[in-house]
C-alpha cells in the first residue's frame, strides 16, 4: 500500500518554498501523512535532486523516526536527533543534516521527498547513506510514498 503524505506549503508537482531551500532558512518540511500502517514502528525520509548530474543525488536521509502521522518540520542537524526519538541523520549532501534544494542559479531542478514506513528501527550508524539504508531496510519496507516539486 503506497503511503500517502502532504507537506504543507509543498505540493507534489509544485515548488519548494523558500524556507525550505537553501537560498531560504534550509529547514526540513512537516510531513503529514495520511494512511500510515498500524505495523509501522519507524519512518524514515529522503531527498533526491533528480536533475543533478550524479543520478538521485541525495541531500539528505534520516531514519529511525518513530512511527507518527505527523513529521515535525526544522529538523535540528545532528548525528542523532533525540526529539525524535534518537533518529539517525546519515551521509548525504547535508552531512547529518537536512540540505534544502540549491541549483545552480538560473537553472531548475526536480526533487524527490520520499517517506518510508519501516517494521523495524534500522541498525546504521551515522555515516551510513542513503544505499546502505535503502539495503538495511529490505524486507522492512511496509510503505512508501514520494512527492516531487521544483526549485530554481
Amino acid at each position: 500500500m503506497e503511503l500517502k503524505f502532504t507537506c504543507p506549503g509543498l505540493p507534489d508537482g509544485g515548488v519548494f518554498p523558500p524556507e525550505n531551500t537553501g537560498r531560504g532558512a534550509d529547514i526540513s518540511p512537516e510531513i503529514v501523512i495520511e494512511n500510515l500502517s498500524p505495523k509501522a514502528k519507524t519512518l524514515a525520509v529522503t531527498l533526491e535532486d533528480l536533475s543533478h548530474p550524479i543520478r538521485g543525488f541525495t541531500h539528505w536521509v534520516i531514519w529511525n523516526i518513530p512511527a507518527a502521522e505527523r513529521v515535525c518540520g526544522a529538523i535540528p542537524p545532528g548525528k542523532r536527533v533525540p526529539a525524535l526519538g534518537d533518529a539517525v541523520q546519515g551521509a548525504a549532501y547535508g552531512w547529518h543534516r537536512y540540505a534544502g534544494p540549491k541549483p545552480p542559479r538560473g537553472r531548475k531542478h526536480i526533487y524527490r521527498l520520499s517517506v518510508y514506513a519501516l517494521d523495524t528501527p534500522i541498525n546504521l550508524g551515522p555515516n551510513a547513506g542513503k544505499r546502505a539504508f535503502l539495503r538495511a531496510a529490505q524486507g522492512h519496507l511496509l510503505q512508501k510514498g514520494s512527492l516531487t516539486a521544483a526549485f530554481g
